[in-house]
């Protein structure tokens, strides 16, 4: 690749990342293209988060190969204090970037030392490292990201480049103007679940962000089973991502007396309630970008079931009324397949969710139960399809819980 042609792969890049709206998925897009620029046979991104780094995603070709197809690799999330003594905290505290040949070989006068905890817990051997900022226009560090055994045409490691550096420096400027931007848009997307959980104390930040991070990997594995295309699949999971964390939105409309009322609802009370389904498809109705779409029966289909006893069914958004009725007059429900995909997908990921979790008015589950019941639903409730995917990727679903704790 020559020179311009990697000016403008990078000029290409800046805008191919503009399109991604969820942070998550952006830095999952970030890590995997800079680590192709620079044929990086590993990496891990990290964000500022006060004074600590938040390990957010890493990823590793030599270890997923050892994998069998379709499984991913886990890590556990931790932080790492901005400060001189890490190689990620020394980059974040001073905005450099630094290259180094050898890890192991660190000059014992540099301040910063490398952990090698990873490489002897996984066999992992760890040696050329290039590790940069993102920073905002300000200067401000945004968070880090670190270049891992870059490769030769031959697949053995050798070392980072001043090519490398420079091109990487380029790509960093234009990801993160788009981190930042993906930035404020999930923090819009919290203050309206926030204002939702004011209403609802079961409506918090960690609960929509294990539902969503829970919807995104059902759907991905469901389509891959069907071989849906990678770019279809990309563009997907970046809008049910927030999609599945807007699911309640609607419950904004419903009020305090039946929101949070401790005892069983009413008929009519529980009528109002289920309201909440079209009050928040409402939101989203004009329909503009595929975000819309999904947000649109992703609020209105969740509560659903796959045999056609759920709610809210056929109904006008605008006015509430039935368009199809039942014999007793009231909104028939949608079954089966007429239930938006991602509407059945999101229904699993909120009842496991809700199962799992400590409410103030109830314990969590235990997880064996927990499981049994998602198995004893499918069919029921959930489309039997995507509750065996959701058992294929439960060892995921498992670390999204460890990665999105409530606060207690």
């Amino acid at each position: 690749m020559t020179e311009v042609e990697k000016i403008q792969k990078v000029l290409k890049l800046g805008t191919e990342l503009n399109t991604v709206q969820d942070v998550d998925i952006l830095l999952e897009r970030i890590l995997s293209e800079a680590r192709k620029f620079v044929s990086a046979d590993a990496g891990t991104i990290y964000l500022k988060e006060g004074e600590n780094l938040i390990f957010a995603h890493a990823q590793n070709d030599t270890k997923q190969a050892l994998l069998p197809p379709g499984k991913k690799l886990i890590y556990n999330s931790f932080k790492v204090p901005v400060n001189r003594n890490s190689i990620s905290g020394y980059v974040a505290t001073t905005g450099e970037t630094l290259c180094i040949p050898d890890v192991y070989s660190i000059d014992k006068s540099a301040s910063y030392s490398f952990d090698s905890t990873f490489d002897r817990k996984s066999g992992y051997t760890t040696k050329s490292m290039l590790t940069f900022p993102l920073s905002n226009l300000n200067g401000e560090v945004l968070g880090v990201l670190q270049m891992i055994n870059p490769l030769d045409k031959k697949c053995a490691v050798t070392v980072f480049t001043e090519e490398d550096q420079l091109y990487i420096t380029h790509f960093a400027s234009s990801a993160s103007i788009v981190l930042q931007r993906a930035q404020m848009t999930r923090s819009m997307v919290l203050r309206m679940i926030q204002m939702a959980e004011l209403r609802d104390p079961k409506e918090t930040g960690p609960h929509v962000n294990r539902v969503a991070s829970y919807s995104v990997e059902i759907y991905e594995k469901w389509a891959r089973n069907r071989g849906i295309a990678e770019d279809v699949i990309e563009k997907t999971r970046d809008s049910l991502k927030i999609a599945a964390m807007l699911h309640d939105v609607g419950k904004v409309a419903i009020s305090d007396a039946i929101l949070k009322k401790p005892a069983r609802f009413t008929d009519d009370e529980y009528t109002i309630m289920k309201s909440h389904t079209f009050l928040g498809a409402r939101l989203f109705a004009s329909k503009h970008s595929v975000l819309d779409e999904i947000s649109c029966d992703v609020a209105l289909m969740h509560h659903e079931n796959w045999d056609g006893t759920g709610y809210p069914g056929y109904i006008d958004l605008e006015t509430g009324k039935a368009i199809r009725k039942n014999l007793k007059g009231e909104p028939l429900p949608r079954k089966g397949e007429e239930i938006s995909l991602f509407g059945r997908i999101v229904s699993i990921a909120d009842v496991f969710d809700a199962l799992s979790s400590k409410r103030v008015y109830k314990k969590s589950w235990d997880e064996n139960d927990v499981l049994n019941e998602i198995a004893q639903l499918s069919g029921s409730k959930f489309d039997p399809e995507l509750v065996e995917v959701f058992f294929e990727v439960y060892d995921i679903i498992k670390s999204i819980q460890n990665k999105y704790p409530d606060i207690e």
